[in-house]
């Protein structure tokens, strides 16, 4: 099992991070919960229960995401190793 701790962030605040950051992007396109909401295809008291609590399912999450035009940044999730240092690299091409 992992241990959160170690980590510097931990999964609640990652879940306010991406709140913070859906409502802002929302917030830009100059659209309503109820106009997302209708966009995404996710019901509005998905979309209302996410933006209060950060509780929300992947799928409904993705859909909000192409609605706004962010589908690249979970494209890109987990999509390239991090390296710790030179010898993971160098290790990695022997």
């Amino acid at each position: 099992m992992i241990d959160l701790n170690q980590f510097k962030t931990t999964p609640k605040e990652i879940t306010t991070e991406i709140v913070a950051n859906v409502k802002a992007r929302r917030k830009e396109a100059g659209l309503t919960q109820e106009q997302l909401s209708r966009k995404s295809g996710v019901s509005l008291g998905s979309l209302k229960r996410f933006e209060r609590t950060g509780e929300i399912s992947l799928v409904s999450l993705l859909r909000i995401a192409i609605a706004l035009g962010c589908q690249e940044d979970f494209l890109q999730l987990f999509g390239k190793k991090q390296y710790r240092s030179i010898q993971e690299i160098i290790d990695e091409q022997n």
